[in-house]
Order: structure tokens, then sequence, then C-alpha cells
């Protein structure tokens, strides 16, 4: 574990009710006091990676003393237990998990951080406990309708058993290579390859290439198979051919079992701060992963056309959520990051500090106001 730690950070692992979990943090930060002073955040990582993308902004927010970061491996992930995934219940084995992880920690209000998937998590968390969310910040997240098989900015399910999204949608190639630790660039589907293709936008990188070796050991720290990455799959009638199944991950982000688009309807709401990248190949309203877009490009054969199956506006959908959300009395504030991919913290860790700080400012002048 010592290769992948920048110098100052260090981990943890917490025992709670439903697994024991780690917790990546500076060595500054203890978090068995975490529930005294100052502004606790939370950050919550996406799929096949690890708390280790987090370091970077981790170490930056460590010099505010009001603040005081923590990162924790989602279940399947890093060092976390590895716990299957019931993907019958949506997202929600991680924000249960990161609900306990909250209480054991002692933390009353935290300030929760969700990168791509891990922004669901986040979501999910807010709808079951508002109350004890300070502030939320999703970047480049996830669909609230899942990743696939939805269209319109309303989420419009296109099949009933949710056909194109689910396990059976991922690139076996891509999951031999995380079974087989690839970590090599050899083959465009390996590990690496993907990082440098799709989690950035290409040439974004920063320089260091030890640091690109820990985000790829980050990436290869996925379990794989039914119960964690991908998940199985079912037949469908409807193209492309493949429902999703009920165990492990990708099916947790089916539209079938994940709607995180009630936000709107809770009393509390909590500022939010959304952050993407405007070149951003994974969430995007044409994304290099949705089965439709590819169907449109004609890299995957029998697309039946826009009129049944159009490809999923993952960016607009996100939008038309947190304009509900603002006109039911909440607010946010979107930020892009031009030339920046799906991973803003890593392409721009500046930047993105400087944007999450702003951010907690307003929560803390929010949550001070007179109600």
């Amino acid at each position: 574990m010592a290769d992948v730690l920048l110098p100052g950070i260090t981990t943890t692992r917490v025992a709670t009710p439903r697994l024991t979990q780690n917790v990546v943090h500076p060595v500054a930060v203890v978090p068995a006091e975490l529930a005294g002073d100052g502004e606790v955040v939370l950050f919550v990582h996406g799929n096949v990676s690890s708390a280790l993308f987090w370091q970077q902004p981790l170490l930056a927010l460590v010099e505010e003393a009001r603040v005081r970061p923590v990162a924790v491996d989602l279940r399947g992930y890093g060092d976390t237990d590895p716990l299957p995934v019931d993907a019958r219940r949506g997202v929600r084995d991680w924000a249960d998990d990161v609900a306990a992880l909250v209480e054991a920690l002692g933390v009353e209000r935290v300030h929760l951080v969700g990168w791509s998937m891990g922004a669901g998590v986040v979501l999910q968390y807010l709808l079951d406990a508002p109350a004890r969310v300070a502030s939320v910040t999703l970047v480049a997240p996830v669909s609230p309708y899942g990743f696939g098989g939805t269209a319109g900015p309303e989420g419009r399910r296109l099949a009933e058993d949710g056909a194109g999204s689910g396990g059976g949608a991922a690139n076996q190639e891509f999951v031999a290579a995380l079974a087989a630790g690839d970590s090599g660039s050899g083959s465009p589907t390996s590990p690496r390859s993907i990082l440098r293709a799709f989690y950035v936008a290409p040439g974004s990188l920063p320089l260091d290439p030890a640091l690109e070796d820990v985000f790829v050991a980050s990436m290869l720290s996925t379990r794989t198979g039914v119960d964690h990455y991908p998940g199985d799959s079912a037949p469908s009638p409807t193209w492309p051919g493949v429902a999703p199944g009920k165990r492990g991950v990708l099916n947790t982000m089916a539209p079938t079992v994940m709607d995180v688009s009630g936000i709107a309807a809770l009393a509390d709401r909590p500022p939010v701060l959304w952050i993407r990248g405007d070149a951003d190949a994974i969430v995007s309203d044409t994304s290099a992963f949705d089965l439709a877009h590819l169907g449109q490009l004609g890299a995957v054969p029998g697309w039946p056309g826009e009129a049944v199956c159009p490809p999923q506006p993952m960016v607009a959908q996100t939008r038309a959520v947190l304009e509900e959300y603002a006109a039911a009395g909440g607010s946010y504030r979107e930020v892009v990051l031009p030339g920046v991919g799906h991973s803003p913290h890593v392409e721009r860790p500046q930047e993105f500090v400087v944007a999450l700080l702003e951010h907690l400012d307003v929560a803390t002048e929010t949550s001070a106001a007179p109600r």
C-alpha cells in the first residue's frame, strides 16, 4: 500500500456494523477524532477506481485548518471488505455503507463529494438522510437515472427490462484485463489505456509517471465477477439483446433499480456543486460507453434507429433534475472545465479544489443563516 500513497497520506481501516471500510486520509487528519470542530468532507470514488484517486485534493484541503478531508474505498474496491453487491437495491449497498461509516466516525453532518458512480451513491445517501448532509458535490456524475437504457431529459426508460444497461454492457476484454492485473498499455482495453483515453481527456494526465501508476493500481484494486464488476446479465428480446441482472456493479446503475431524481422533493436541500469537464467521453450526451450511441455509430450492430433507441442524454438528465431541485428551493452551481475529461480532480486539481472550497463557504453560510 505504501507504494501507492503520496507523501502525507495514510490509511485507516474503520469497523462498522456492515463491514470494515478502508479510509484514505492525510496524516494530519485522524478519523477517530472527526467528531470535533471543523468541516468533514467525505470523498466517494467512482467505478473501477478507489479512494487513491482523491489524494491530490486531500493534500490540498488539509492545508485549510477548518476542513478535514477523508476518502473511502467502496465495497469491492481498494482495501475495504469485498462483500458482494446486491444490485436489486440499486446503489443502496454503498449508500448504506457510507451511512454506517459516517455514524462510526461520529460525524453529525458531512460534506459529500461523489465522482461518477460515486455521485449516484452520494445522491442516494442524500435521499435517505438529508439532515446529515451539509453539502453535495457531484464530479462528472452518473445520470440520476443510471447508465444506459433511458431517453430524454426526463429519464424515460426505453424498455421495461432495462435493455442496454447492466452487466452485459461491459467490454469483456477490459474485464479480463482487470482480472489479470494488466498494468501495461499494450492493449487498447488495458486499464492504463482506458485511463489515458477515457478517464481523462487525451494528453491531460499529469506528467509524473509515478502518479499514473498510482491510478492504474487503484483501477486494478477492482474486484471482478458476478458479485462485483461487472455483474451478471439477462437476455432481452429488445435491442441490443441484453438486460441487467441482479448482482454486481453495473446492474446497480440500471434504470430498473436506480432513480435518485427525487432530491427536489426533500425538505432539506443542501447546496449542490456540479463540476465536470467539457471533454468527458464517459458521462456525456454522446457517451462512448452508451450502447445506444455506439449503435448509432455502427459499432454495435442492429441498432433500431434514433426513434426507437436514442443515445442517453446523461448531462441533460442531470441538468433537468438539478433545475427541478433549484425550482423547489434548493441551489446548485455548475462548473464546466474546458479541455477536461471524466476526472476534473485529477486533470485540474487546483481548479477543482478552488471550486470545492468556494462551495464549502456557501454551504457554511447557508447553514448559519436563520431558517
